[in-house]
C-alpha cells in the first residue's frame, strides 16, 4: 500500500505521544514508532487500542526497538534505510521531563538525544517536516514576557531540565535554515481538560491534593501570589495544537509557544481549586515572600506535598507571548480552554485516583 505519509515518532508510549498518534492516525497513514525495549509490550497494547479507536489497519503500524541516546537511534542496520526512505514527518517527543532530573540523564536524552534525532532527521530525502517538542521554559530564569522568536539568554537556570531543553533547542534551531522545522513549546501541561485523564501528578496537582486534604480549613489562608502568573495548558489542547500545525505550511520555520494566552495568577489557580472543593474561596493572601520562604522550610514538603524543587514555579515572574500560535490556531478555530472551565474535571479524576 502506498501511504500518503509516513510518520517517525518518539517519546511512544508517553502522555502526549499516545494522544497525538491517535489523533493523528488515519487509513493513509503510516507510523514508525521508537520504543525503548522495555516498553515495547505496553506500546503493542497502546497500538492495538488506538488502532480499534480510529479505524487504522493494525498494520499501518511499526514499532521500532531503539533508544535515542544511541548512534542511529539503536534502529536496526537492516531497518534503517527502509525506514529513511519512506519517513515524510518526524516527531521528537522523547525527553527527561522530571525538574529533578540528574545532570547525566538529563544530557544523555535531552540533549545528546535530540543530537541524534537531528542527524536522523537530516539524512531523510522525503522529510516534510520536523516537529520538535520543546518547552517554555527554555526561557530559565528570565522574567517579564518571553516572546516566541526570542532564544538565546544567559539569565541562567533553575535545574538541568530547563538547562538540557534549552541546549536542545538551540540546536533545533539551528536546523531551520536546511530544513522544515517547527518548535512548539508548551507550558505545563495538565490533564485532559474534558475526561481529567493524567498520568503523573505534578505542578499544579500538588496544590489540588493538598486543599483535598481539609478544603474547608485550608483554603482560608491563599498560598498563592497575586502578581504572578502560572501558565496550564490540558494535554487535549497541546495534543490538538500539534497535529493542526504540523500540517500548516505557514508554521513552517516557526517556534510556537502552546500555552494559555490568558493564564490565572497562582492566587487566582488556588481559589479555583478551593472554590470547587469546598465552594468557597481563601480569605487571606499572605505576602508571597512569607509563602515561599515557609515553603522552602524543612518540613514543608511532608505537609504540602510540595518539593522544594517546584516551589519557584510558583513564584516566577514569567509570561509566554503567544501571538504566532493563536494566530495559526485561530484560524483553525482551536484554542486552549480557560483553567476554571476544566478545573472541575481534574480534580474529579483525582478524586476517583487518588493513586497513579
Amino acid at each position: 500500500m502506498a501511504f500518503a505519509e509516513t510518520i517517525f515518532l518518539t517519546g511512544f508510549p508517553g502522555f502526549i505521544g499516545e494522544r497525538l498518534v491517535e489523533r493523528l492516525a488515519q487509513p493513509e497513514t503510516q507510523f514508525y514508532l521508537l520504543v525503548q525495549p522495555d516498553l515495547v509490550e505496553r506500546a503493542l497494547a497502546d497500538i492495538e487500542t488506538i488502532a480499534n479507536k480510529t479505524g487504522t489497519p493494525l498494520e499501518n503500524f511499526a514499532l521500532i526497538e531503539g533508544d535515542v541516546t544511541l548512534p542511529n537511534l539503536g534502529i536496526h542496520d537492516e531497518d534503517l534505510p527502509t525506514i529513511q526512505s519512506e519517513v515524510t514527518s518526524v516527531f521528537h517527543l522523547a525527553a527527561a521531563y522530571d525538574l529533578a532530573v540528574a545532570r547525566d540523564s538529563a544530557f544523555r536524552v535531552n540533549l545528546e538525544g535530540t543530537k541524534n534525532v537531528n542527524e536522523f532527521a537530516r539524512s531523510l530525502p522525503n522529510l516534510r517536516r520536523y516537529n520538535y517538542v520543546s518547552t517554555c521554559y527554555v526561557a530559565g530564569k528570565r522574567i517579564g514576557r518571553i516572546l516566541e522568536n526570542e532564544l538565546f539568554h544567559e539569565a541562567g537556570f533553575r535545574n538541568f531540565y530547563e538547562e538540557t531543553k534549552y541546549l536542545a533547542e538551540v540546536e533545533v534551531e539551528k536546523m531551520k535554515a536546511d530544513i522544515p522545522v517547527t518548535i512548539y513549546r508548551p507550558s505545563v501541561v495538565v490533564g485532559d481538560s474534558k475526561t481529567g485523564e493524567t498520568v503523573k501528578y505534578d505542578g499544579i496537582y500538588y496544590l489540588v491534593h493538598y486543599l483535598r486534604k481539609a478544603p474547608g480549613l485550608l483554603r482560608f489562608i491563599n498560598v498563592g501570589n497575586r502578581d504572578v502568573r502560572l501558565n496550564l495548558v490540558p494535554v487535549d489542547f497541546v495534543v490538538e495544537a500539534i497535529a493542526t500545525l504540523s500540517s500548516d505550511e505557514a508554521a513552517v520555520g516557526k517556534t510556537l509557544a502552546i500555552a494559555d494566552p490568558a493564564p490565572l495568577t497562582t492566587a487566582e489557580l488556588f481559589d479555583a481549586i478551593a472554590e470547587k472543593l469546598s465552594r468557597k474561596r481563601s480569605v487571606i493572601v499572605p505576602p508571597p515572600v512569607v509563602v515561599e520562604r515557609s515553603l522552602m522550610l524543612p518540613f514543608s514538603p511532608p505537609i504540602t506535598g510540595l518539593p522544594h524543587y517546584a516551589v519557584p514555579y510558583f513564584f516566577l515572574a514569567q509570561t509566554y507571548d503567544t501571538g504566532q500560535a493563536k494566530e495559526l490556531l485561530d484560524e483553525r478555530g482551536i484554542s486552549c480552554p480557560s483553567f476554571r472551565d476544566y478545573v472541575g474535571n481534574l480534580i474529579d479524576f483525582v478524586a476517583k485516583h487518588p493513586q497513579l
